[in-house]
């Protein structure tokens, strides 16, 4: 069985000065701080297991951010991932209509006046709207950006 491969960390001195500043000013998020820490200690021939102990993070996490130094540079290795999902709006301009429609009239018989609820209920059963499901929150949302309230006895 093979032996795990380790990365150094061959700082610059520009890329030492960058971690050292950026540590100093104390204005990143503490997880680039924690990550330009780990690459200073790494730099100066710390073990995984004392920086470990020094800043309380796991193995695995050192592990990660001296391959991602090693592999694709400092800028890499201190930013976090762009997240690669792609969240496709559920409701389009002519849902939004019909939905704005609807709750600016008279709430549905037994109905006092329009819930989020109730109005994610009644959306997807209008025959003009091909959805499957929407959330509350998604009509929340929705009516927010009109100014809206669902709760208001007149909207009109």
């Amino acid at each position: 069985m093979g032996r795990k491969k380790t990365y150094e960390v061959n700082l610059s001195p520009a890329e030492r000065d960058h971690l050292e500043n950026i540590i100093s000013t104390g204005e990143e998020k503490a997880r680039k701080l924690t990550r330009a820490r780990i690459l200073l200690k790494a730099d100066d021939d710390w073990t995984d297991k004392q920086i470990q102990d020094a800043l309380d993070v796991s193995l695995p996490t050192i592990a990660r951010i001296r391959k991602r130094y090693g592999e694709e540079g400092l800028f890499k290795a201190l930013n976090r991932k762009p997240s690669k999902r792609q969240f496709e709006p559920k409701i389009d301009g002519n849902t939004e209509a019909h939905l704005i429609a609807m709750v600016c009239g008279t709430p549905p018989a037994g109905y006092a006046r329009w819930s989020l609820r109730l109005a994610s209920e009644r959306l997807v059963l209008l025959e003009q709207v091909s959805l499957a499901s929407v959330s509350h929150e998604t009509v929340r949302q929705v009516l927010k950006k009109t100014t809206l309230n669902p709760g208001r006895q007149n909207n009109g």
